[in-house]
């Protein structure tokens, strides 16, 4: 008989899962707008602390950066939890994944309304002037924008996407002129030296904000629409397979992948340890035309020194052990498919559970080729 654990990988679709997996998103959608308003209440105080020069606001902006970091690892816990209880596909993978990266970037927004906050206790004592029409208009550009991309991004709203990222060039070249009129000013001698520094920093602060935003406009866009392909590097998007011992389902995960000759993108495989490939793989595998035998198995430890992934996907519980420590630019995922090495039963049914496993992989693959790349891509050769 085979193994009660093998029975079918893909479970159908019900209006029950449906409204569990909406809830989730839902979720993390909250989430993602409470960040963002955690970090526009920041920039604003931290801008009003700029003006009166208020130590005592300042300093309340700094201790309240601590929230914004705490509602990063949330989110990055939510994100994790979301792959690992619905095995998403599509547009749905689409989603988590970009969504880890917003939260990411609004992380990165509130350290910049904390070193604004921190520039101010810098100045305090210094009597200096500042062009305040200038710091009001890229302040006034810069909040908004970020207002309106976590909005396009939660609403998924192109349309808005793609005129916020249009305001940027306009906070640029506010950060340009306004860098100029403070040298300016410090060579007439109306700022004093050691207030010059901080002041620039204020303005690199809020024309960074404003990159934050366009970043997560096209992240918005990556999942309305499958633009902007940001998430495939020039150089090509790699993938590790990682199981316990890389003796079978990492194998045949890698095979499978490879078999589509998807463009630009490169998979590899490793264990926790190394260990002998299971046989029945190898003969499965060679039955589909692919010679594994003469490929020792590696280590991830071995496989990492050497190389550098984009995604790491974990083909057992314990190989999660294997994902980089966050923070990481790394995306891990954990797909749950029973192990076909560990099957019973006649020699028909161990190798239907070969077979199914292969074609669970190579959809699974299929999927997370798809939702990097994006809609009406034919990343396939």
């Amino acid at each position: 008989m085979v193994d009660k654990g093998t029975k079918d990988l893909e479970s159908p679709s019900t209006p029950h899962l449906e409204a569990f997996l909406q809830r989730d998103i839902d979720v993390i959608r909250s989430k993602l707008l409470t960040m963002a308003a955690l970090d526009e209440r920041a920039l604003t105080r931290a801008f009003k602390a700029f003006l009166t020069r208020d130590r005592q606001l300042a300093y309340s902006v700094i201790l309240r950066d601590q929230d914004v970091d705490a509602l990063e690892t949330e989110l990055d816990r939510l994100c994790v939890e979301f792959i690992i209880r619905h095995q998403p596909a599509a547009g749905n993978l689409r989603f988590v994944y970009s969504a880890s990266k917003v939260a990411g970037q609004l992380e990165r927004v509130g350290d910049y309304a904390e070193s604004i906050a921190r520039q101010i206790l810098l100045m305090s004592h210094l009597p200096y002037e500042i062009p305040k029409d200038s710091f009001h208009e890229i302040a006034n550009l810069a909040i908004p924008m970020l207002h309106n991309a976590v909005h396009a991004f939660v609403d998924k709203n192109p349309e808005l996407a793609r005129a916020t990222m249009s305001v940027e060039p306009r906070v640029n070249q506010v950060r340009d002129d306004l860098s100029d009129k403070l040298v300016e000013w410090r060579e007439e001698g109306r700022l004093p030296l050691e207030a010059l520094s901080p002041l620039l920093t204020v303005a690199r602060r809020f024309e960074r904000v404003s990159d934050q935003a366009t970043n997560i406009c096209e992240e918005a866009l990556y999942f309305a629409t499958g633009e902007y392909r940001r998430h495939l590097p020039r150089e090509g998007f790699h993938v590790l397979f990682v199981d316990d011992n890389n003796d079978c389902l990492s194998r045949m995960a890698e095979v499978a992948a490879k078999a589509l000759k998807a463009e630009r993108f490169s998979f590899s495989s490793a264990g926790l340890v190394g260990g002998a490939v299971d046989p029945r793989t190898v003969w499965f595998l060679a039955e589909k035309g692919y010679d594994i035998s003469n490929q020792p198995s590696r280590s991830v430890g071995e496989v990492l020194r050497s190389e550098s992934f984009h995604i790491m996907v974990a083909l057992s519980k314990d190989a999660e052990k294997a994902f980089p420590q966050r923070p990481t630019k790394v995306l891990g995922l954990q797909w749950a498919v029973p192990d076909p090495s560990k099957a019973q039963g006649s020699p028909e049914e161990i190798r239907a559970e070969y077979e199914r496993a292969f074609q669970w992989l190579t959809q699974h693959v299929r999927d997370l080729v798809h939702a990097i790349l994006g809609d009406g891509q034919a990343p396939f050769g």
